[in-house]
């Protein structure tokens, strides 16, 4: 299209049959300008081109973190009816119990009454003759296993409660624990599509821009080739082209959103490793809730951020946690004063430590961001100040 528009911009006009009009000023005046436009235009369609393949893999992880998130939403209805059952299981236990306890409480209160003074003893002792002593000691053992049985079902009970409460209380942990992971991936999932919806709407307008200054610079020439050409009607050349320039398209490259090229671990244990392994990923990668646990995910550079951090430091040589649950309590917890580049730092995003990265040093740190996926971030400043409430840990010394 552009190039079919820019023919108008040729610097010799056709009059009549083969009459030719020679206006070299015109379109030299201007080309800087439009090669400039034209550069910026190309530059900007790389961009859009880029962000298009970057949508494509964040819809991609999107739609995986939706299923996660029915899924997720499917174990807390299970957990939920597994709760309702235990709860009814449990009020069971304790109406037993309690008509267990009244019925002890009466034969503790009707032994009380009677002194409390009849033994087992006395009443075989009070036998009037053989046969009434047996039917005496038949009797005497009826009760006495029946007490004892109440006694240990009692127990026994009282334990099952215990141990069902025990099972309650966990699967209440667990399924509060699935709800805070639920609503993270939710924030998560926004961000990304609220970064890439305002970028694409950036580049649209910048876009715009571009072609409306195009144009405008167009129909400046357009009119002074007019002006020209009714100022020079009976002048008659041959084609100079002595002032057309030659433009060359900018060919500014754009991630294409492919495969990253596979790069053995140096396995060296240095620092500089841990700290620069994931520069290949910037500007091609995407932040999947759950990902870079796979070779697929890190060939496509798909990840979470405490699986990118454990990647980089295995990439070392080094192994470490890959939950956020796991490396903030591994190493040493340390200030920020004494941070230093290899450093995990951890923010409070959706929960306490929800996202960590590699401290680079100068309040810069490198991560699996939800809205970038990896990239260089500045924790001096909006969205990570506030959320950096000073967790920094050293789990490696290098």
């Amino acid at each position: 299209m552009l190039k079919k528009k820019l023919l108008v911009l040729n610097t010799s006009i056709i009059l009549g049959a083969g009459s030719l009009i020679s206006i070299p000023s015109v379109y030299a005046d201007y080309s800087t300008q439009i090669q400039q436009v034209e550069k910026s235009i190309d530059e900007t369609k790389n961009k859009l081109s880029a962000l298009e393949e970057k949508i494509k893999k964040t819809d991609a992880a999107i739609k995986e973190n939706n299923e996660t998130i029915v899924k997720t939403e499917n174990d807390i209805k299970a957990t939920q009816a597994e709760i309702k059952v235990l709860e009814e299981e449990i009020a069971v236990l304790n109406e037993t119990i309690d008509k267990r306890t009244e019925v002890l409480a009466k034969r503790a209160q009707s032994f009380q009454e009677s002194g409390g003074k009849v033994s087992y003893v006395e009443v075989l002792l009070g036998s009037e003759n053989f046969s009434d002593f047996i039917d005496r000691v038949f009797a005497v053992t009826q009760i006495a296993n029946a007490d004892s049985d109440l006694i240990k079902q009692h127990e026994l009970d009282k334990l099952a409660v215990v141990e069902k409460q025990a099972v309650l209380d966990q699967k209440l942990s667990k399924l509060n624990e699935n709800k805070v992971e639920l609503e993270g991936m939710k924030v998560y999932m926004q961000q990304q599509k609220e970064e890439n919806d305002a970028l694409s709407k950036d580049l649209e307008e910048a876009q715009k821009g571009n072609m409306e200054k195009l144009s405008e610079l167009e129909a400046k020439v357009q009119a002074e080739q007019e002006a020209q050409r009714a100022a020079h009607q009976t002048q008659q050349t041959e084609t100079s082209n002595s002032s057309q320039s030659t433009k060359g398209k900018s060919s500014t490259s754009s991630t294409s959103g492919g495969k990253v090229a596979y790069t053995p671990p140096a396995n060296d244990g240095s620092l500089n490793t841990v700290l620069t392994a994931g520069n290949k990923y910037i500007g091609n990668s995407v932040y999947v809730f759950g990902g870079g646990r796979n070779a697929y995910d890190i060939a496509n550079g798909r990840f979470d951020c405490s699986a990118f951090v454990s990647w980089a430091f295995r990439q070392a040589g080094i192994s470490i946690g890959a939950s956020t649950e796991v490396l903030r309590t591994q190493g040493t917890k340390i200030s920020l004063s004494e941070a230093r580049p290899g450093d995990l730092v951890f923010f409070d995003t959706y929960k306490r430590d929800g996202h960590v990265a590699i401290y680079l040093g100068g309040g810069k740190f490198i991560g699996s961001q939800s809205s970038t996926g990896v990239a260089i971030a500045n924790m001096n400043t909006g969205y990570y100040q506030k959320t950096f409430k000073g967790h920094v840990r050293r789990v490696a010394n290098f």
